[in-house]
């Protein structure tokens, strides 16, 4: 019997995703738990497996559209059905109406546009928003399989033909004669960049945020991550060691790892880091879980892995969705400091500035050289009181400036 594929619920309250691209066409076969699309949530696109087998019979929707949780997008037919009663199927469905138009026919098997082009789900996203033809791309991953670099490389090929010189007349002078020339590119809004905007903007203007900021000598710790990286197969940056840090002053301070709701204030018994990672599309905040039970090396790996999955796209909603404390770190781009906006509904979150060196004060009274590293801790005052968040910095920056005692 015919099936009907509709857009699941993606993410956590999701109403709506965007299919980015179909991994099948018209006429393929398909097993259970076998990926149809490439689906956009509102912070990753993720492969979309289907729970049913059979031939795709219609493809719903075309690339790039926004589609509701619960309307059809695909039908299913099996041995011996034919594509009419896929169609009877969709006719006796209640919201055939609110599907998108239908996928233009697929082209004849034999045609090189049929084949399909072996790609990463952010290649075929940056490709879409740039209007470049993927078979026209040389891919340079595994099996030629074509990666964002691939992709960017030939937007920059593709030079200022992607840049509109619209006119714009200045405002009032609707009588002159000649009108001011102004070039400018739009990019669509993704879901991932329309759900930071208004995250980003309920935070600042309904979190009542106050802001601490402290100086962490550094000299110990850097003396220290030499040690270990001199025979460590997994080399350990700076940025492990603060995401250690942190979660060791959450153990000791717990009223710091906690989240406000109408009802009371919520203390997680984990502590769940949220560490922010600048992709193409925008920013997103995988989480290190239970970091209090890893080991320095365990926290270095998966924050790498973490990264490098956000990054091309590939993160599951589970692997962002959650967290109770986030950590942002501009110091690797030369920023002395700056204050982060509270990631809802998590409590606090610290933002690291680079290690900089600079004359400071020894216990002596002695002007010495130092490295000195400055973090600004965002708190919201809804969950947490000002007294609170300072012993919780203060904590923190112990372990930064006595390293040893957080691999205790």
């Amino acid at each position: 019997m015919a099936t009907i594929i509709r857009m699941p619920e993606v993410a956590a309250n999701a109403t709506h995703a965007t299919l980015v691209s179909w991994s099948k066409k018209e006429g393929d076969e398909i097993s259970s738990g076998e990926s149809i699309a490439d689906v956009e949530t509102e912070k990753a696109i993720i492969e979309l497996n289907v729970e049913a087998q059979g031939t795709v019979a219609r493809l719903l929707v075309n690339n790039g559209t926004e589609v509701a949780v619960g309307v059809p997008i695909a039908v299913l037919i099996d041995a011996g059905e034919s594509v009419a009663d896929a169609d009877r199927i969709l006719q006796s469905t209640p919201e055939k109406n609110a599907s998108a138009t239908l996928v233009s026919d697929p082209e004849p098997r034999g045609s090189q546009a049929s084949q399909r082009v072996f790609s990463s789900p952010v290649a075929r996203l940056l490709a879409k928003q740039h209007g470049l033809d993927l078979n026209l791309i040389v891919g340079s991953g595994p099996n030629g399989r074509i990666v964002k670099y691939d992709v960017l490389r030939a937007i920059q090929n593709d030079g200022e033909s992607n840049i509109s010189s619209v006119p714009a007349r200045i405002k009032g002078s609707d009588t002159l004669e000649h009108s001011a020339q102004a070039a400018f590119s739009d990019t669509p809004h993704t879901n991932m960049r329309r759900t930071i905007a208004r995250r980003l903007s309920e935070s600042k203007s309904t979190v009542p945020h106050f802001y601490l900021t402290v100086e962490c000598r550094m000299d110990n710790l850097i003396a220290l991550r030499t040690e270990i990286n001199t025979t460590a197969q997994v080399k350990i940056s700076v940025n492990d060691f603060i995401v250690l840090a942190a979660a060791r002053a959450l153990r000791d301070v717990p009223k710091m790892n906690v989240s406000w709701t109408e009802a009371a204030i919520r203390e997680y018994h984990q502590v769940d880091i949220s560490i922010a990672v600048s992709t193409q599309a925008g920013l997103i905040t995988p989480i290190l879980r239970n970091v209090n039970s890893k080991s320095l090396s365990q926290i270095s790996f998966e924050i790498r892995a973490l990264a490098d999955r956000s990054k091309q796209g590939q993160l599951r909603p589970d692997e962002f969705q959650g967290g109770s404390f986030s950590i942002s770190n501009l110091g690797m781009y030369g920023v002395d400091e700056f204050a982060a906006i509270i990631n809802p509904p998590q409590a606090a979150i610290l933002a690291v500035g680079a290690v900089k060196a600079q004359p400071v004060v020894n216990s002596s009274g002695v002007i010495e050289a130092g490295q000195i590293m400055r973090c600004t801790l965002s708190v919201d005052h809804r969950a947490v009181d000002g007294a609170l968040a300072a012993t919780w910095l203060a904590a923190f920056r112990r372990y930064i400036e006595s390293p040893s005692m957080m691999l205790i």
